[in-house]
């Protein structure tokens, strides 16, 4: 249980990276969000590569595994949660944060997804784990090295690119905006949200796959 945990923070710093280059860039030139959406995946690719624990991963395969599995996916959570405000805290504390820095960035983007209906963000959240899926369960089969790193590549770009919403790419920007701990609730409720959409999405494509 411990390594897991240790696993899921390391899962969660490292999706953090990739949330720190797309804010650096998002807005920074035309096409920076393109751009900034491809080199997120960094925090995918490290993920997969590393074989860490993300909650938005392991949670598309529950209905393979047994019941300690299922267990565990609320460990994994938590530790993405802190391994986010890990790197969320380290950065708010250097010159990438202040005035016009990348937490400014994601206040906005807080501001936007706060502002929307829950159902939104649920249905959003499944949208996004159904690229997730497509991304680590492509990296895990494709038998072609090209086509691991491409399927990794095209989920994190077109969930991006899309709106959706990631549940644990959303806990650091909340955490580097500083909204997580000025609205607690609040975040933690959006969040939970999200995860349950993440979670939906998530075993969609297995599920029925499995059936057919």
């Amino acid at each position: 249980m411990q390594k897991i945990f240790i696993s899921a923070i390391m899962a969660g710093f490292s999706i953090g990276l990739g949330g720190t280059v797309f804010l650096r860039i998002k807005d920074a030139f035309p096409g920076g969000n393109v751009v900034g959406a491809l080199l997120f995946s960094v925090g995918l690719f490290v993920v997969c590569t590393r074989a860490y624990a993300l909650y938005t991963g392991k949670v598309c395969y529950i209905f393979d595994n047994d019941m300690n599995y299922f267990k565990n996916i609320g460990i994994i959570w938590l530790g993405n949660l802190v391994g986010t405000g890990i790197i969320a805290g380290a950065e708010r504390m250097t010159t990438i944060c202040g005035p016009k820095g990348i937490d400014t960035v994601a206040a906005t983007m807080v501001a936007s997804k706060m502002g929307s209906d829950y159902l939104s963000l649920f249905l959003l959240g499944a949208l996004c784990n159904i690229f997730i899926f497509i991304g680590v369960n492509g990296y895990a089969k494709n038998p072609h090295e090209v086509g691991k790193y491409l399927a990794i590549i095209l989920g994190v770009v077109c969930f991006i690119l899309c709106g959706s919403e990631h549940c644990i790419a959303d806990m650091y920007y909340w955490w580097v905006s500083g909204v997580m701990m000025t609205d607690p609730v609040n975040s933690l409720i959006c969040i939970a949200v999200i995860t349950l959409g993440n979670l939906l999405g998530g075993v969609m494509f297995p599920v029925v796959e499995k059936y057919i």
